[in-house]
């Protein structure tokens, strides 16, 4: 099973298995209480897993996981270390591996696996970024390996420029409001089974972060 984290947008938490079925998922819409809720959410997601796949009663068996998947953005700079910490920290208590995942691919395979059968036209993947500003993703469809394609990186617009951006890029607006931690850990399950793991050291704060550092005292008589 595969526990998914994001903290992109508001907080969610859930526990996969890696064909896919959901055992547990849980949310909070805050865009700023990722810290004060996080921990409740994880431990209601690991109580509730316990119990077997969502819709089904069962005895409560130990649950096993085999990674922990982090939503890495795009994403505000407190929101995103928040989900990233906890995910680094139930990885090393668990002994597993962390695998990152770009937080606008979770939403693309929600919007997929939505209606397998229809045939979406290029379409971006857009979240707020605050200050005015829009963060979007365009895709193109689903490769192979089940995983959404990217016709490019996460990028910043500016908010009444995006429609003209997106128009350019010949890509339908979809503007997404929560990513589904499920579809954070079922796109881990995928890339990690096809061995296609992205080695995404660095959250995608796609700008600088409000908080900088002070500069050095000088020192007296200097």
């Amino acid at each position: 099973m595969i526990l998914g984290i994001d903290t992109s947008l508001g907080t969610a938490v859930a526990v996969v298995d890696t064909d896919g079925a959901v055992r547990a998922e849980a949310v909070s819409a805050d865009p700023l209480g990722h810290a004060e809720i996080i921990g409740t959410l994880l431990t209601q997601v690991m109580t509730d897993a316990a119990r077997g796949p969502i819709g089904q009663t069962a005895a409560p068996e130990p649950v096993t996981l085999t990674a922990v998947a982090a939503g890495m953005g795009p994403g505000p700079f407190t929101g995103l270390r928040v989900g990233i910490a906890a995910a680094r920290a139930f990885a090393l208590g668990q002994r597993v591996q962390v695998v990152p995942v770009v937080s606008h691919d979770a939403a693309a395979l929600a919007a997929y696996l939505a209606d397998p059968f229809a045939d979406l036209p290029r379409f971006a993947v857009v979240t707020d970024a605050r200050r005015r500003e829009v963060a979007y993703t365009v895709y193109t469809g689903v490769d192979d390996d089940g995983l959404p394609v990217r016709a490019a990186a996460p990028q910043l617009a500016k908010r009444d420029e995006v429609d003209a951006v997106l128009a350019d890029l010949g890509a339908e607006r979809r503007d997404v409001t929560a990513i589904p931690g499920a579809m954070i850990a079922l796109v881990a399950a995928r890339a990690a089974a096809a061995g296609r793991i992205e080695q995404l050291d660095e959250p995608l704060y796609l700008r600088a972060p409000d908080v900088t550092m002070p500069a050095p005292r000088k020192k007296v008589g200097s």
